[in-house]
């Protein structure tokens, strides 16, 4: 993966653990993570949530674990993306360019800009132009995936739109019917901006479409 990426034109840094990722960090600031799942001393998981507290890289985990609940539990620590071993190289560049590209602010097509540099989204404050999410003086950590998908719904106020539509817009990859991260996410954003998680308000379930993003006009 090292030489793949060095002949892609990346500068990579490897680390065989997560002491060696940490000793990295201060002299060397990523724009993508891929982490392995298992490797000695901290796991994929627990380094996930350092590098959401500490950097706002991309994080794409690359495991040999194929079970489901595995990629569900990555993304809910905060990964933006999960390849399966084994995979083919240029299909985790494609997916390595996707998230480079979420993490750089790329406005999806087909979609109205957002003019205030603040949105209210439920009981939270986006600052769009820092990309930070707000309740009150406390900021609410926010992945690159959970940004794009707030200004998907965002550019789309009152508007029905299909999980694979949310997957091509916010994720950028090929949508796949068996692919339910977006409903994880769903869930995990709702929890940062609902009042009641149990009882959106904001964004709300639209049964056999996907989901809809109720305006606030307060």
């Amino acid at each position: 993966m090292a030489d793949y990426f060095s002949l892609q034109g990346f500068d990579v840094k490897m680390a065989a653990n997560g002491q060696e990722l940490k000793a990295l960090l201060p002299d060397f600031t990523p724009h993508i993570v891929l982490l392995d799942l298992n490797m000695p001393g901290e796991d994929g998981f627990t380094l996930t949530r350092y590098l959401r507290a500490h950097t706002r890289a991309g994080v794409i985990m690359v495991t040999a674990a194929a079970e489901q609940v595995d990629m569900i539990i990555g993304l809910e620590m905060g990964a933006d993306d999960y390849v399966s071993k084994p995979f083919d190289l240029r299909s985790l560049l494609a997916r390595v360019r996707s998230v480079l590209r979420r993490t750089q602010n790329e406005v999806p097509a087909n979609s109205q800009p957002v003019q205030d540099a603040r949105k209210k989204v439920g009981k939270c404050l986006l600052d769009i132009d820092a990309r930070k999410l707000w309740e009150g003086e406390e900021e609410i950590p926010l992945t690159a995936m959970e940004y794009d998908l707030l200004m998907v719904f965002l550019q789309n106020p009152n508007r029905p739109l299909s999980r694979d539509y949310l997957l091509e817009l916010a994720h950028k990859t090929d949508a796949d019917p068996f692919d339910r991260s977006i409903d994880s996410r769903i869930t995990r954003m709702r929890k940062k901006i609902e009042p009641d998680p149990d009882k959106p308000t904001t964004i709300k379930t639209v049964r056999g479409v996907g989901y809809v993003w109720i305006e606030n006009k307060s």
